[in-house]
């Protein structure tokens, strides 16, 4: 199935890609680097940036189909769409730094991301309270994960098609989030998700709203055929998604250092 699926997905992704505007940025614009002893990853740096100015930062986590140590197939067909969030930011000329990482495997390791936002943090002008996650599919499931590590660190979280266990989510019931899911999802059922301890979105959202947590929740009645999990293309098309995380702030930057 999960073969099948990735198969689809290849499919979906330059019509899905030609289908919007045209990019503003490729891949040629993102430098490459690797976190101390971590993985490596792909990172935007706008060239107009005001001086001296600290900087929002974006970071996206991959789908199971970009698993690998080339550092390219993260960012490969605009991310699955991801990359309509930077076009934006770069039409509209708002200076955001925009980090892909990319994992061997589909468990995103909390520490090995932080790994990489702290070294991005050592290079680069980072606003330390403004600093965004957002994934898709296991990528999404790895957003949850990492808020839950880190509740403090991120100012906003967009996961998409994940799924994660019930437990820990009291812990971020405060952090912003908008959440993409369809509800005919092919691959992680969105109550359900594979159907072990870890639960698709609606009911992750459920669970936060009863926490007194206030998510925003964007549910397909359906996802592209033939592979309907792969709604990313349109969701983060989504009017206002780019505005709506760069409005969040945290109130103080965090103590300590990413790590």
């Amino acid at each position: 199935m999960r073969s099948l699926l990735l198969a689809l997905i290849l499919l979906l992704m330059p019509a899905a890609r030609a289908a919007t505007a045209a990019p503003a940025v490729g891949a040629d614009d993102f430098l490459r680097a690797r976190a101390p002893g971590g993985l490596p990853y792909r990172l935007y740096v706008p060239p107009f940036a005001p001086a001296g100015a600290r900087l929002p930062l974006i970071v996206f986590l991959h789908g199971a189909g970009q698993n690998g140590d080339d550092n390219e197939a993260q960012i490969a067909y605009g991310a699955n769409g991801a990359l309509q969030l930077l076009d934006e930011a770069v039409r509209r000329c708002i200076p955001v730094l925009f980090a892909a990482p990319q994992n061997p495997v589909d468990y995103w390791k909390p520490a090995d991301v932080m790994a990489v936002i702290a070294d991005i943090e050592a290079r680069w002008p980072v606003d330390r309270r403004r600093i965004y996650l957002t994934g898709l599919s296991s990528g999404g499931t790895g957003v949850w994960d990492l808020l839950k590590a880190y509740p403090d660190r991120f100012a906003a979280a967009v996961p998409m098609s994940g799924m994660t266990e019930l437990a820990g989510l009291a812990s971020i019931v405060d952090v912003p989030e908008w959440v993409f899911h369809a509800a005919d999802d092919n691959d992680t059922d969105v109550e359900t998700g594979y159907g072990g301890a870890m639960v698709g979105s609606r009911a992750v959202v459920r669970a936060l709203r009863a926490a007194g947590g206030h998510p925003r929740y964007t549910e397909y009645a359906h996802g592209p055929q033939p592979a309907t999990h792969v709604i990313w293309p349109r969701a983060y098309a989504t009017p206002g998604l780019l505005d709506w995380m760069l409005h969040q702030r945290l109130p103080a930057p965090p103590a300590g250092k990413s790590r």
